[in-house]
């Protein structure tokens, strides 16, 4: 049996979908699964800035842990067992392999890691990083005690080495996340037709995805709109109708481990505009990569902005040939970096 330790879900989040499709998924490639879920009255608003509410997600994890706790004290856990943590960064981890080796039950551990302290520009490496040993020791000894740990690009493994070197590589898969499920929910959004001069900004109001230069441009460009997402009370159908109307997705990112709404942003057929850096680099076409030096900080946007607007609206202007770009980056997303077939795969072994 593989037990799925859900992240918690937070409706405007792709973590509500993994919720509703990430079991169905698992199954239909033929594994056993089984949920262990949060309580329904966890605080899930997230905390500005962050994906997660920084309160809710401990009140969420701890009713994970008391549920493992009952299974493992009742004799539902076999030899055989895997838990599969779709959010690595979760200390409940420790405790439940605690049991598993003190109980002599042989089961497995996997995480999927998202960020962490690791990644100064996330959240959590802005406001503790490792100036407190704390927080790497824990980063560590998850990741230690993962028998498996999941990444979805090698850019993502690649930062996650660099600061922790001594750690054992052999334990590190990178299998794109399991989001099939994306291609058939967007499918419908994506006409061709309802195309406009329209620029998407879809990300976070955080320091690292750089709104200000999205703000700059717009002003620059008055005959194009520049739509911010999190500055519209869009329900879930309300943004994706605006994305498919949309003819570019825009990222000035300086924190980015994979990317789902650029992704979402090629399935309906708008073309992402993003810079030469992160794990763009290894996952976007040079149709669609612009030098990074544009947009490191706001001097050097300053510096390069005529070359940033001239890059966009040679995509704006861009007409069958860009319909055809946008699917094959699409096709190249789909197949190497949100399908699950290699993590079922690993699953399976």
């Amino acid at each position: 049996m593989i037990y799925i330790v859900e992240i918690e879900p937070v409706e405007t989040r792709y973590t509500a979908q993994w919720k509703k499709y990430l079991p169905t998924q698992m199954q239909n490639a033929g594994l056993e699964v089984q949920v262990i879920t949060g309580p329904s009255d966890a605080p899930k608003d997230t905390t500005p800035g962050a994906f997660l509410n920084f309160s809710g997600t401990n009140y969420w994890k701890s009713e994970q842990l008391k549920t493992i706790s009952q299974m493992f004290a009742d004799g539902t856990i076999q030899d055989g067992d895997y838990f599969l943590y779709t959010d690595a960064w979760n200390p409940t981890v420790l405790q439940a392999k605690y049991m598993a080796r003190l109980l002599e039950k042989d089961v497995k551990f996997g995480g999927m890691w998202h960020a962490g302290a690791y990644d100064p520009a996330d959240f959590l490496g802005r406001l503790i990083g490792h100036k407190e040993e704390w927080v790497r020791d824990t980063e560590k000894a998850m990741y230690n005690t993962f028998d498996d740990n999941f990444f979805a690009t090698q850019f993502h493994i690649d930062m996650f080495l660099n600061a922790f070197p001594e750690l054992d590589s052999s334990k590190i898969h990178q299998v794109g996340w399991p989001m099939e499920y994306l291609d058939n929910e967007l499918s419908q959004y994506n006409i061709p037709t309802s195309k406009m001069d329209m620029v998407m900004f879809p990300h976070r109001l955080a320091p690292e995805k750089q709104v200000e230069i999205f703000k700059d441009l717009s002003k620059s460009m008055d005959d194009v709109e520049f739509v911010i997402a999190q500055e519209h009370n869009f329900t879930k159908d309300e943004y994706h109708l605006a994305l498919s109307r949309s003819k570019i997705v825009f990222s000035a990112n300086l924190q980015e481990t994979l990317g789902i709404s650029w992704y979402e942003g090629a399935i309906v057929g708008s073309a992402p505009i993003v810079p030469d850096r992160l794990s763009y680099s290894e996952m976007a076409i040079k149709d669609f990569l612009y030098p990074s030096i544009w947009t490191e900080d706001w001097d050097n946007y300053l510096n390069n902005k005529d070359k940033l607007i001239a890059f966009i609206r040679n995509i704006l202007d861009s007409n069958d040939e860009l319909v055809d770009k946008v699917e094959e980056q699409r096709k190249i997303l789909k197949k190497h970096f949100f399908d699950g077939s290699k993590m079922y795969d690993i699953l399976k072994g």
